[in-house]
């Protein structure tokens, strides 16, 4: 892991947050992208005390253009790109009677478009090395439904489609795709803030972090497709 090069998504809280710091504690350079400038520039500045390497883009992953350029700047500063952690999201949680057309359009947008834009413009440049990673933080929702989690559902039943697509496109070119499907989570989604203490009810974002780290650290003969990790005290099988 040491020296190699991590785009991460949704990285200036809770799971893509706690990437980074594992990527980085791991010895890699971490590129960190989400809209907010300022807790991105804390958690780069952070980490770099730390003795890691990492910088801060802000990007508006639904914009082409401004995905392209923070791409592009990553290459043009370390001249290679291992690992790319697809972690943004966003849930409404509402009947579908209830549910916006601007609120579809947000939760889709974001969770299957954001995806699916990171990935186009990143993937030239790891056919061009014939290696890399592509790791998509999923839901155990994207095999499962419930009530009113239908919007939601709906964006990670399109988001992990799509990593199984582009899992066959890349296979020739050495490219690795994984899928982690999280259950129930504590973290910073839906209007949720962590409590002070840990609830053990839900994962952390430790936890998830954990297994990212996992799969990327796989040997290069070996690709992990998915995971699936939820809180023991979650029934995984019944819906919420």
């Amino acid at each position: 892991m040491k020296q190699k090069v991590a785009i991460i998504t949704g990285a200036s809280r809770g799971i893509g947050k706690a990437i980074a710091e594992k990527f980085a504690q791991a010895g890699m350079r971490v590129a960190l992208l989400a809209r907010n400038a300022e807790e991105l520039t804390a958690l780069a500045y952070h980490l770099n005390e730390a003795g890691g390497e990492a910088i801060s883009l802000p990007t508006d992953i639904l914009q082409a253009e401004a995905v392209g350029e923070a791409v592009a700047q990553v290459w043009a500063k370390w001249g290679r790109i291992d690992v790319l952690v697809n972690n943004a999201g966003v849930g409404v949680f509402k009947a579908i009677t209830a549910t916006t057309e601007a609120e579809w359009d947000y939760v889709m947008n974001t969770n299957a478009k954001g995806t699916f834009l990171l990935t186009k413009c990143v993937l030239p440049y790891l056919q061009q090395q014939a290696s890399g990673h592509i790791i998509t933080i999923a839901s155990d929702v994207a095999r499962r439904n419930f009530a009113h989690g239908g919007v939601y559902c709906a964006s990670k039943y399109a988001q992990d489609a799509l990593m199984q697509a582009v899992r066959q496109e890349v296979h020739a070119f050495g490219i690795k795709v994984s899928t982690i499907y999280p259950g129930l989570t504590e973290t910073y989604f839906a209007g949720q803030e962590p409590s002070d203490s840990p609830n053990f009810n839900r994962l952390q974002s430790e936890d998830i972090a954990d297994s990212v780290l996992y799969v990327a650290q796989a040997p290069s003969h070996v690709v992990i497709d998915e995971i699936f990790l939820h809180p023991f005290a979650q029934k995984h099988w019944q819906n919420p």
